[in-house]
């Protein structure tokens, strides 16, 4: 039974998570089997797998069969970190790691992939609209995004039953303010960046940078932050913390909105990334779905749009994991 699992990693800008699907289970995701690991503690993809396969036991267990989601722009048998030095090249994956087939794929396709697999317990509605994982749609048009590391964006095509996962790099798409003092903020980003991308603002690094944006407004220097220092702070009720975080979620519902005009995605978006979880109470008292509904002759439509906070902890490896099935299920008969 081990030759048919597949090997899946979902590999971020600081963590790569590693598991083992069973393409022919309902949910082949095997949760037991997930590990993390910080990218920062291997040379490269291939040595990090390598290192789970013995930690794991299933180095001799015949595994030939890896699906590799990465936080970067898949380029033909490459693949570039966005936000680490990891340059992952499919054809020399295989080699070191022994493998019949690697597949990568951008990380925010597997997340899309991951949507059909969620049950209602792993997504938590962000406004009113609501979403239900029972029905068997055979035409939607999802949006999914998140903030982790970056800001990673993607989509969801369903037709006719068939699934078709959108890679994208939106979240290097420009900013666009909404108020006076985003226009400020911006001014300050742009003249420590240029050219400031949603990924300025949207994502753990991004929470940092506008909690300095809004302290230089204020003539004031706050010294090195991390983003947990910001969301700290803020729930102890520092004020421009709060406010940091409070420009936070506009932001990212402003973001979040667009994507769903953009990409037609009227059967609701998906909110992802290392982010969402812990800042969900923020998300449900801000301004996020204010500012999501908020499109001119468009509001009443978006008012309709269900927003969903994705609570799975590993629906990256769970979208791999249904890529591994389709892909076996795919495979020519030997």
């Amino acid at each position: 039974m081990s030759a048919t699992r597949i090997l899946l990693a979902d590999i971020g800008g600081t963590n790569a998570r590693f598991a083992l699907a069973d393409p022919e289970a309902d949910s082949p995701l095997l949760v037991d089997s997930v590990q993390r690991f910080a990218v920062a503690d291997f040379p490269s993809l291939a040595d990090t797998a390598r290192h789970y396969l013995v930690e794991t036991g299933q180095a001799e267990a015949g595994i030939r069969h890896g699906v590799f989601a990465v936080a970067g722009r898949v380029d033909g048998d490459e693949a570039r970190i966005t936000n680490h030095p990891w340059v992952i090249c499919r054809r020399r994956t295989l080699a070191q790691l022994g493998f019949e087939r690697v597949s990568l794929v951008n990380d925010f396709a597997a997340q899309a992939m991951a949507i059909p697999l969620l049950q209602a317990g792993d997504v938590v509605p962000i406004g009113a609209a609501t979403w239900s994982p029972e029905r068997a749609p055979q035409h939607r048009t999802y949006a999914i995004l998140g903030p982790g590391t970056g800001l990673g964006v993607g989509a969801l095509m369903i037709r006719e039953g068939r699934h078709f996962p959108l890679e994208t790099e939106g979240g290097h798409a420009s900013f666009a303010p909404g108020t006076p003092e985003e226009l400020a903020i911006l001014a300050q980003l742009s003249a420590q960046f240029g050219r400031v991308s949603n990924e300025r603002l949207v994502c753990g690094p991004g929470l940092v940078n506008i909690h300095r944006a809004l302290s230089e407004i204020a003539g004031e220097d706050p010294g090195p932050l991390q983003p947990a220092d910001v969301t700290a702070r803020a729930q102890a009720g520092d004020p421009r913390c709060m406010r940091a975080v409070d420009v936070f979620c506009a932001v990212f519902g402003a973001v979040s909105g667009d994507l769903v005009l953009t990409l037609g995605a009227w059967d609701g978006v998906f909110l992802t990334g290392g982010l969402v979880p812990k800042m969900l109470d923020a998300l449900q008292h801000s301004g996020f779905r204010q500012r999501f509904e908020h499109k001119g002759r468009f509001s009443p439509a978006m008012a309709r749009v269900p927003s969903l906070a994705v609570l799975h902890p590993n629906a990256g490896l769970l979208g791999a994991a249904a890529i591994a099935r389709r892909e076996a299920l795919e495979a020519p008969t030997p």
